[in-house]
């Protein structure tokens, strides 16, 4: 939008301030919203990363609770004690909004049917394990939640950035030399229809 092409006229003069107030009216509003997009994306990589962290001291922690068991009954009974937990995992999605951006709200249920087997033929060690996996259930999902937020708000704060360019370096500029372009052409027109009319006067009298 380099060069103005229109006709100098009022009523331009008139729509071309209109659409230059309205212009930086949305600038300042997105202006903003690029503000508060960019704190909440900016607290959310924190939550992501703290969510990471935790997430993977849950499976290191779970891990080793797991080689404990193997260690006490041996990997091939505790693969068939496995086949005995009754456990059923069930996803259920909502959303929120974030600054117009949709966002899910995961939460993960657990219902099961214990016990798995006779407590007197089993270690702690395998309840525990059975625990601890459970928590990295519950640490994948909060992960995932938040993972695919950032994701949506990265986008969200992407666009909106290159809508405040467009709007800061093209709309806004063009609107500026808009209106300087025909105020100026209207004052010439006036200066040469005073000078005119003054001329006719002249040869009147």
């Amino acid at each position: 939008m380099g060069n103005v092409n229109i006709a100098a006229t009022k009523t331009n003069l008139l729509k071309i301030k209109q659409n230059l107030e309205l212009t930086q009216q949305g600038y300042d509003l997105l202006d903003e919203k690029r503000k508060i997009l960019l704190q909440e994306l900016t607290a959310l990589i924190d939550s992501v990363d703290h969510s990471q962290s935790k997430l993977n001291e849950i499976m290191q922690t779970a891990y080793r609770i797991l080689d404990r068991a193997i260690a006490q009954i041996g990997r091939t009974r505790l693969e068939i004690l496995s086949m005995a937990v009754d456990i059923d995992t069930q996803l259920a999605i909502s959303q929120r909004r974030i600054m117009g951006v949709t966002v899910p709200v995961i939460s993960l249920q657990i219902k099961e049917k214990i016990p798995y087997c006779s407590m007197t033929q089993v270690p702690l060690t395998v309840d525990e394990a059975i625990m601890s996996f459970k928590e990295v259930l519950k640490a994948i999902v909060a992960l995932a939640e938040k993972k695919i937020a950032l994701l949506r708000l990265a986008e969200e704060t992407r666009r909106t950035i290159r809508k405040v360019k467009a709007l800061e370096k093209i709309y806004i500029p063009y609107y500026k030399q808009a209106t300087k372009y025909i105020s100026e052409r209207l004052e010439e027109e006036a200066r040469d229809s005073f000078a005119l009319l003054k001329l006719i006067k002249q040869y009147k009298f």
